[in-house]
């Protein structure tokens, strides 16, 4: 007997993708009984669910924002590459390589298998896991950079850039626009990487990610908070903040700052500009447009489906090479938390 096609199991509902045999939804939108749950960004790890299936390091993530109680009833935590059944569906969580703990769900059930990617990138990262492509059925990738103008420059040459003006401007304070949860960290640690082993100064929303991330064994070295400090202790130095600080007046009482920003937008000159970053930093937690196509190749799926993003331009892409492809159209997800 052929195994059933993702499509007689598989299907998008006002709450997200639902996955019938095993009666659980994929990262779903609203609070369900059952959800499987790709990563921590709030887009996608919303609070409320009657259970949930998470990795050990997301719901570390999920009780330090949402709290013991806001995030909803009972957590089942798994490894990397267990094996868990919910109802009639084997479940398996693989490194996506997006932040701490974020996970690809590997679904089984009857012969056939479909990965869904949740939120991705391929380049490495050392404050998590790499994704590991898994061969599959039906591969469902976001595609937040699907557009070939998105080819993002090695991480390594934006932090060389932003030391760079750290050296030209010792007087000034450089202000470096970060979301909490990955990309803060990860900043961090390409700075350690490249060096710098000063004190990195934190705005208060990002401390308390930043110690969950060293608990779980991801050193950043010495981190100090911002808010206290003198302006004469903050001249020359490095501050990381939310991306709203940047032109708050919390960043009024820093030295001269430099504003700058940590995103794969910051590629686009326009959003820059609105944004008010004089430095630019394109460093992103997604996937390229290199990569995307790089993925597809790499899992070797016959049938691409695309969650969220820049969809239409990947399936054309997909269709052109022979493959079976189409979007998804889920609502709800942004490209960045």
């Amino acid at each position: 007997m052929p195994a059933p096609h993702p499509e007689t199991w598989l299907r998008v509902t006002p709450s997200g993708l639902y996955c019938e045999p095993g009666n659980f939804f994929i990262d779903p939108v609203r609070p369900v009984d059952w959800a499987v749950i790709t990563h921590g960004h709030g887009d996608h790890a919303r609070p409320g669910h009657g259970h949930a299936l998470v990795t050990h390091e997301t719901l570390e993530i999920m009780r330090q924002r949402y709290g013991e109680d806001g995030a909803g009833g009972a957590k089942l935590a798994i490894g990397y590459g267990e094996r868990m059944m919910v109802a009639d569906v084997a479940v398996t969580l693989v490194p996506a390589g997006h932040v701490l703990g974020s996970a690809q769900a590997v679904l089984e059930y009857k012969g056939s298998r479909v990965v869904v990617s949740g939120d991705y990138k391929r380049r490495r990262d050392p404050t998590c896991p790499p994704f590991e492509p898994v061969p599959c059925d039906v591969f469902i990738t976001e595609a937040t950079f699907g557009l070939p103008v998105f080819r993002h420059p090695p991480d390594r040459d934006e932090i060389a850039r932003l030391l760079h003006s750290v050296s030209l401007f010792p007087e000034r304070c450089h202000l470096v626009g970060v979301y909490a949860l990955g990309k803060c960290q990860r900043v961090i640690a390409l700075l350690r990487e490249a060096g710098y082993d000063a004190p990195i100064y934190l705005h208060g929303a990002l401390i308390g990610l930043c110690e969950l991330y060293e608990r779980l064994g991801v050193a950043l070295g010495e981190l100090l908070p911002a808010t206290g400090a003198s302006k004469a202790e903050l001249a020359g130095q490095i501050v990381l903040a939310p991306p709203g600080a940047i032109a708050d007046r919390w960043s009024r009482r820093l030295p001269d700052p430099v504003a700058a920003m940590a995103s794969g937008w910051m590629c686009v000159k326009q959003r820059a500009k609105a944004s008010g970053v004089e430095l630019p930093l394109v460093i992103s937690d997604h996937a390229d447009w290199d990569e995307l196509i790089q993925t597809l190749d790499d899992v070797g799926a016959p049938e691409i489906w695309v969650t969220h993003g820049n969809e239409e331009a990947l399936v054309y892409y997909a269709t052109g090479k022979g493959l079976k492809a189409k979007a998804l159209a889920l609502l709800g997800y942004e490209d960045e938390e």
